[in-house]
């Protein structure tokens, strides 16, 4: 019969429940806070250039008020995915914390 859970070690050792060495991370995928600070940098350097580009705007360094309503935009449009991620992990947090144990 095999023990997919571990179980079987439990018997022998007076009880006591076996230490697992530290996970290091998903192996094969990305690690979460690599990529939420990579999003987060990324997001600020669009807010970084939007908020250049407007700069340049006013003081006459640039005259194309496209680019820099699609600067804006971008900046916009990230910064509000990354504030519908924020809320879903909040959420997720708050469903953690009503579970029973």
């Amino acid at each position: 019969m095999s023990d997919p859970v571990g179980l079987s070690g439990l018997m022998g050792s007076g009880g006591m429940i076996p230490q697992r060495p530290a996970a290091s991370g998903n192996p094969g995928g990305a690690d979460f806070k690599a990529t939420l600070m990579k999003n987060l940098s990324e997001v600020n350097a669009l807010q970084q250039d939007a908020t250049r580009a407007t700069e340049d705007l006013m003081t006459g360094q640039r005259n194309d008020i496209e680019g820099v309503v699609l600067a804006t935009e971008k900046a916009d449009v990230a910064f509000k995915m990354l504030q519908a991620m924020r809320n879903q992990v909040m959420d997720a947090y708050d469903e953690v914390k009503q579970m029973r144990v």
